[in-house]
């Protein structure tokens, strides 16, 4: 609807200030030509908003004009209350400012709103640390993230898996990232250019410098993360396996090995099934011995044919162990 529209370009000169009219286009996905008219609709309206010309020139508002046209739709206000997530705004210093933030929020929500807003968070939970995982210790994120938010450069110990082990950097802290639990910062070493993604519980000690930077022009922390991310995984395979496999090991599979992709390539590699209903397939891996230790939890469920060095490791561990148990009296196996 067209007062939704008019309300959006609003709020959006409104929290960023000065926008062009190209700009406001691709935000809101209409046309030039659309922004030019709903911005005549509010300066009718009488709204203070005015252009400046030229090249570094857009529309914005009168220094002090604030709207209080605010209102949250019952789908937005839900959606809200959804999003918080208590434990990592606690490890951020946010804990007491999320829960005085909602607290406003609520109160100033509508009855019926406030009553949605609340069903929501009584029955929908979102928890980010995956199974069987304790929480990582990150003293220092506190300190990081305050670093990032005041464009503040940093100097820190940091441990690697690489000697030597310990190092002191000097960083520009852009961002920081909760990923599947784990705490990430991202971060310019000074000097340098290569912006790289760095994890928190490996910061030794931080300590924030009086220098401030400036973040690299065009630097957006959501498409680098995602890049970076697509860029570690694929790093991380280094060789494939052949293995002939049964089907509750390509079941098995997806709780092992490193990554979706891999028990993608799995089943897209998979030959015919035999008469036993096991197949043949390649699989991506990292590194041989990792792959050892995954194909060896799959038991007698799968065979590793190659190749010949991660077959050879396999065959030995499999042999050891079977010298523990030579003496066992063979038992019925019950199926949960």
């Amino acid at each position: 609807m067209r007062a939704d529209r008019l309300l959006s370009l609003l709020l959006l000169v409104q929290t960023r200030g000065r926008m062009t009219a190209q700009e406001l286009a691709d935000e809101l996905e209409v046309s030039v030509r659309t922004v030019y008219r709903d911005v005549e609709a509010l300066s009718a309206a009488g709204v203070p908003l005015f252009a400046d010309r030229g090249p570094t020139g857009g529309y914005q508002l009168v220094d002090g004009y604030r709207t209080k046209l605010t209102g949250l739709t019952v789908d937005q206000a839900e959606s809200l209350f959804l999003v918080g997530l208590p434990g990592p705004a606690a490890a951020l210093g946010l804990g007491t400012e999320l829960a005085a933030a909602e607290l406003k929020l609520l109160a100033a929500l509508p009855a019926e709103l406030r009553t949605r807003a609340e069903r929501m968070r009584e029955r929908f939970h979102l928890d980010a640390p995956g199974w069987f995982r304790e929480a990582e210790d990150v003293p220092h994120l506190g300190v990081l993230a305050d670093a990032v938010w005041n464009q503040r450069r940093i100097r820190a110990r940091y441990r690697r898996w690489r000697a030597p082990r310990e190092v002191e950097r000097v960083w520009d802290p852009l961002g920081v990232v909760l990923k599947a639990g784990v705490w990430y910062f991202v971060a310019r070493p000074v000097p340098g250019e290569e912006i790289r993604a760095y994890k928190v519980s490996h910061l030794l000690d931080v300590s924030v410098l009086d220098d401030r930077f400036a973040r690299p022009e065009g630097f957006d922390l959501a498409p680098y993360w995602q890049e970076w991310t697509r860029r570690f995984e694929a790093n991380l395979i280094t060789a494939e396996a052949e293995v002939r496999i049964s089907p509750r090991g390509l079941e098995y599979l997806q709780h092992l090995l490193g990554g979706p992709a891999m028990v993608a390539a799995a089943g897209r590699n998979a030959g015919p099934p035999d008469e036993d209903g096991w197949v043949r397939t390649t699989i991506p891996i990292e590194r041989i011995r990792k792959a050892r230790a995954d194909f060896l939890a799959l038991g007698a469920e799968v065979e590793v044919l190659g190749p010949p060095e991660l077959r050879s490791l396999v065959a030995e561990a499999a042999r050891a162990a079977s010298g523990f148990y030579a003496d066992a009296t063979p038992a019925p196996v019950t199926r949960i």
